[in-house]
């Protein structure tokens, strides 16, 4: 019996997974991830990097990807909360250009498969946020690519509060969906 729930979202591939905590007076313990029970659960992948990162109330990361070397992201927040997102940019996929957004925090537990061919983000809502995640290739700097968050045609609802956002001006600087698409011939 498997120890995770896994939900299909209405965006082929992109899971949400569930685990079972197991909690007592002395605390809980999970399992975050097994191969044999991700696989039968749609998450059929290798992940070859595990990153970790800590961000403050009100940083937003993203929209990032992967262009020739695309990875393939197993998400979780360990400590705080964050408002995490996904958009399918997989140019034959029927659902190219929607997104997918969840709360992930350390009192969910919840955690998000975002599938290569996917842009991801988030914003930290709680004082500190560690945000965890597994790849499935290695990072690599040359490869990186994204477009603006704030993104009209996008349009992704952010529960942003203006007064405490931070975003890097590498993000600020990064460019609009459809230019994002033309540069890259993604339509």
């Amino acid at each position: 019996m498997s120890n995770f729930t896994f939900i299909t979202t209405e965006i082929k591939d992109l899971i949400v997974i569930e685990p079972k905590v197991h909690g007592d007076s002395r605390g809980f313990f999970m399992e975050t991830y097994h191969k044999k029970d991700f696989y039968e659960g749609g998450v059929a992948v290798d992940f070859v990097q595990d990153n970790l990162s800590r961000s403050r109330k009100g940083v937003l990361r993203g929209m990032h990807f992967q262009v020739n070397e695309p990875q393939g992201k197993l998400v979780k927040v360990n400590y705080g909360a964050v408002y995490d997102v996904a958009v399918d940019i997989r140019r034959e996929s029927e659902t190219f250009g929607r997104w997918y957004g969840i709360k992930l925090s350390e009192e969910n537990r919840v955690m998000m498969y975002v599938p290569e061919g996917f842009a991801h983000g988030f914003y930290v809502l709680s004082d500190y946020a560690e945000f965890s995640y597994k790849c499935t290739r290695l990072y690599n700097p040359k490869d990186e690519s994204g477009f603006r968050y704030d993104d009209k045609e996008i349009a992704i609802e952010w529960p942003i509060d203006r007064l405490d956002l931070i975003v890097s001006e590498k993000d600020l600087a990064l460019m609009e969906f459809s230019a994002m698409c033309e540069s890259l011939a993604l339509r």
